[in-house]
């Protein structure tokens, strides 16, 4: 049975921080720090936090904007976090509203109505409570009948629950399933950190995913591809357990940390093997691939997989960014260039959806457009 992605849709916060407004609110929180420890510093019992620039943000990820559920409270030197309204229980969650947006969107685009759909798979890489499901609130929230549930594979979260809705589908589980992706990476970003205060954005991206002689439109899957390896150097120990081992909750460990140069030599090889072997398995070659949607984490290493894959410099329209308005946001970067960037294909063009990160984790999704 062949499975087709048959619509994509998007929610995007209407707030968004340039990269000047990020880097004058870190410098101004880089003066309050190191005015209320001056005596620490003067007697060398602390180092002083340097300031951050533009150029530096530009040239370390390829990060011009990013969009946010709050601007206010990542932008106040004394808070340097999303200042977000708890809401009650008989409220629908943030992670949960967002997802309805973008999943009417992505039905819309599909050309289906609510009810064709009979399965939700959330993925995304961090949920803002244990229980219950999010996918079963937005389950609940659209009005579809059948099962939902969350998962998690960070970064590579949207390629794992692709493979997990084409699995449901061929096994007549359902037959046409929402995939959606809620990430508020603002939540686990440290803003008072230099070297990476820069990295995240918010944005939701939803994809319907049903058979083939059900849809007309959009792209088979030709086959779909998962790679894990464990590694520590992307972390993020916040978790239910912290309070129980008298952890302090403000610990910089307790929000998304990495060893970034480790992570960009050991990343690149890992991707560009998987995906070379994806398109080996399906007896193709690179000269096939017409778009490579890639992990929309950072620009220098999307173009060193993309040019190990091709083998000379990418351009543009092989490999689109848009990390560089969205910065990095997670599972949904991908699909976000998927969305984008998937019109001027042709009946018969070949891509790949690919999403790496933390675990570390990849996924890659061979389609063809139809």
């Amino acid at each position: 049975m062949d499975v087709v992605i048959s619509g994509t849709g998007i929610f995007v916060p209407e707030q968004k921080i340039s990269n000047r407004e990020l880097v004058e609110s870190y410098n101004a929180f880089v003066d309050v720090f190191n005015n209320e420890n001056s005596n620490q510093i003067k007697a060398g019992k602390l180092d002083p936090l340097e300031y951050s620039t533009e150029e530096f943000v530009k040239k370390a990820s390829g990060i011009e904007n990013r969009y946010v559920l709050d601007k206010q409270g990542i932008l106040d030197p004394h808070r340097m976090r999303p200042s977000l309204e708890e809401r009650s229980n008989e409220e629908p969650s943030i992670q949960a509203d967002i997802s309805v947006n973008a999943c009417k969107k992505a039905i819309k685009n599909a050309g289906k109505s609510i009810e064709d759909i009979d399965s939700i798979i959330c993925a995304c890489s961090n949920f803002q409570r244990a229980y219950p499901a999010i996918a079963i609130e937005i389950q609940e929230l659209l009005g579809v009948t059948g099962f939902a549930y969350d998962m998690n594979v960070a970064c590579s979260s949207s390629t794992f629950a692709i493979q997990n809705a084409v699995n449901d589908i061929k096994s007549g589980l359902s037959d046409c399933v929402l995939v959606v992706n809620p990430e508020i990476c603002s939540g686990h970003l440290n803003f008072k950190d230099r070297d990476g205060h820069f990295i995240f954005g918010d944005v939701c991206t939803a994809v319907v995913l049903e058979k083939k002689e059900s849809s007309s439109q959009g792209f088979q899957i030709l086959s779909t591809k998962l790679k894990t390896v464990f590694s520590n150097n992307i972390r993020n120990n916040f978790g239910f357990l912290n309070k129980a081992e008298n952890t302090d909750s403000d610990a910089p460990d307790k929000l998304f940390i990495q060893e970034g140069r480790r992570v960009f030599k050991q990343v690149i090889p890992m991707v560009s093997s998987l995906i070379e072997e994806q398109i080996s398995d399906n007896n193709l070659s690179i000269d096939n691939i017409s778009r490579l949607w890639l992990h929309q984490a950072n620009l220098s290493m999307n173009m060193h997989i993309a040019k190990k894959l091709l083998g000379r410099e990418p351009n543009e329209i092989e490999v689109p960014i848009v990390l560089n308005e969205f910065a990095n946001t997670s599972s949904a970067g991908s699909i976000i260039a998927f969305h984008r960037y998937n019109q001027d294909l042709q009946k018969g063009d070949i891509g790949v959806i690919c999403s790496f990160g933390a675990g570390y984790s990849a996924g890659s999704v061979l389609v063809e457009k139809l």
